[in-house]
């Protein structure tokens, strides 16, 4: 299975630092899961973004979810938070 480099947008990371620390956790877990290339992991529900060529999302719980630009070997987390605000 394929790995991934990581980077982290400021933004993300700004936003990141406001989760409860109980998603943050959660959070990990599935940034680990996407470095590891398993975007078909059921919890994940990864998919692209419509009308963006290379940006996807992905499910943190039911209500977060993180955003993430996919180039080559690079996965970069762009925007995590509540689903509405995405």
């Amino acid at each position: 299975m394929k790995r991934y480099r990581i980077l982290f947008a400021g933004r993300f990371h700004k936003d990141y630092l406001k989760l409860p620390q109980e998603i943050q956790k959660k959070a990990d877990q599935q940034i680990l899961r996407l470095a590891k290339g398993e975007f078909s992991h059921p919890s994940l529900r990864a998919k692209k973004m419509e009308g963006e060529e290379k940006v996807w999302e992905a499910s943190v719980t039911k209500n977060y979810r993180l955003v993430f630009k996919l180039e080559y070997d690079l996965i970069s987390f762009l925007k995590i938070g509540a689903h509405d605000i995405l």
